[in-house]
């Protein structure tokens, strides 16, 4: 991770979409859809399989075990570095219904290319959660916060060693945030 942001060179617009245009350090144009997080031409990736779980993009279809994992371990996460500010919001119970309103809302981000939420799995078990979003901290383009149901505790070093490596090599930030694990 470089210490440099590219430079922002404007906004350009072809009456559909707004596309801002930046340099990165080593001289690359980086071209990236108006409020994306990711550059146009970047893959996201869709599947990471690590040690003992797996990833896949968070959608409706996560709805029900999904649910389970964070109502049952909502003292657990707010203990999680990234969930533990005084101010925290979150998580907070909620209906089933509320929640799927949520998967739904992150499934959307994914599609924009705003943020990127995945459902933690092992096998078709939800033990956790990873999200990336824009860094609301300066100095970061991206903020990395994930949580592990209470009984699936000893992973959250495993996901974040793991997660830590791929979101280096494998995505385009140059300053990233991702609190690190005890």
């Amino acid at each position: 991770m470089g210490q440099h942001s590219p430079t922002r060179l404007g906004i350009l617009s072809d009456g559909i979409g707004r596309v801002a245009v930046a340099v990165d350090p080593g001289g690359r144009m980086i071209f990236r859809m108006e409020g994306a997080l990711v550059p146009i031409e970047f893959e996201i990736p869709t599947f990471l399989e690590g040690k003992g779980f797996r990833l896949e993009p968070l959608g409706p279809e996560h709805n029900e075990r999904d649910h389970a994992a964070w109502m049952s371990s909502i003292d657990h996460i707010r203990s999680t570095p990234g969930f533990d500010a005084p101010d925290s919001t979150w998580p907070v119970a909620m209906p089933l219904g509320r929640n799927l309103e949520d998967l739904v809302a992150h499934a959307r981000d994914f599609e924009e290319r705003t943020g990127f939420t995945y459902s933690i799995l092992d096998g078709d078990d939800v033990i956790g959660c990873v999200y990336i979003y824009p860094a609301p901290r300066p100095g970061y383009d991206a903020e990395i916060r994930s949580w592990v149901r209470e009984s699936r505790a000893e992973m959250d070093a495993v996901l974040w060693e793991t997660l830590s490596a791929w979101i280096r090599t494998a995505w385009p930030f140059s300053n990233l945030h991702y609190a690190p694990r005890g």
